[in-house]
């Protein structure tokens, strides 16, 4: 499957090795296909430049390392033509991964568990590890 971690995701994992969100990435990456768009990126150096300067040269080495595929988020989004999420900022990535034709988000925001939609399907690490990782 082509699963997209959310920023939050990223983050959490990267931050604390030994997490839900961590052990979550790790199945991603070891049993499915990982998919990143250009807005997590974004969004992973301002948090990491605001919050976590001390750690950027983690997070640079996470995201060469890391084996994902990358899709464009769009600039110009009509929001008229998606499904309703709370958090406005959000919607870049549920819009990536609607046209990236990705089958599974994974996030910790609560703004996309209101989101009603089949595709993709949006889970929390531990609902998609319960469901999807035998090991868990």
């Amino acid at each position: 499957m082509r699963i997209m971690p959310d920023t939050n995701i990223i983050i959490s994992a990267i931050l604390f090795p030994n997490s839900i969100p961590a052990k979550a990435l790790e199945d991603i990456v070891y049993n499915h296909t990982p998919v990143l768009c250009s807005q997590i990126i974004e969004e992973l150096h301002i948090i990491f430049e605001r919050k976590f300067k001390d750690k950027l040269y983690v997070l640079e080495d996470f995201l060469v390392k890391f084996p994902y595929e990358l899709i464009y988020t769009p600039a110009f989004i009509d929001s008229k033509k998606y499904p309703y999420i709370s958090d406005k900022k959000d919607l870049p990535i549920l819009i990536s991964a609607i046209l990236g034709d990705v089958d599974i988000i994974v996030t910790g925001d609560k703004g996309f568990a209101k989101v009603e939609i089949i595709k993709p399907e949006i889970l929390t690490p531990r609902e998609f590890l319960e469901k999807y990782c035998s090991e868990f």
